[in-house]
Parts: structure tokens; sequence; C-alpha cells
């Protein structure tokens, strides 16, 4: 199993690198609800994933959430078209808008 990171980059956005899926999401929802504590805003960039579930849209959802909690305006960058596939499927396209 290919671990998933979320690395910070020198810009300040959060890098997400390595599969989106049932088996990496549960660390990485621990790993974005840290990011998310005394930020205002969030750029998380997904064009190093490597291959994404629908485990991977509920990621994105939960810290959605969880930002629209802690009153962080939070963005994606470079939504992997498998991604998208999957929202469009189940009509979510519109809650990933591109930053």
């Amino acid at each position: 199993m290919t671990e998933t990171t979320l690395r910070a980059s020198a810009d300040g956005v959060f890098v997400v690198c390595g599969p989106l899926t049932f088996d990496s999401t549960p660390a990485l929802w621990q790993e974005g609800a840290r990011v998310l504590e005394g930020v205002n805003a969030l750029v998380l960039d997904l064009q190093d994933v490597t291959r994404t579930d629908s485990a991977g849209l509920a990621l994105l959802v939960a810290w959605m959430r969880e930002a629209r909690r802690r009153g962080v305006d939070i963005r994606f960058r470079h939504i992997p078209e498998q991604l998208m596939a999957i929202a469009r499927t189940c009509n979510l396209q519109k809650l990933l808008p591109p930053e």
C-alpha cells in the first residue's frame, strides 16, 4: 500500500500526494483537521493524487464541512478528473469549484 501524505509547499498550499482511497482517507482526515486549526483560509492541491475512489470524494466533503464549521475558507486546486467523474455521478460537482 502506498502512503498518502499531506505536505505544506513553499507558498502555503497543502499538497495531497498519493492515492485518496478507503485505505488512506481515515489518516488524512485527521491530518486535514489539524491543518484547519488556527487558519482563516486553506488551499489543497490535488495534482499529486495518483488514484481515487468514492472515499476520496467523501474526504473532500468532510474537510469542507469541518472548514465551514470552523469558519475557514477552503479551496481545491487540480482536482483529478477521476474524482470529478465520481462527483458528477453523485451530482456533487458544484460542491467542488476550482480555486
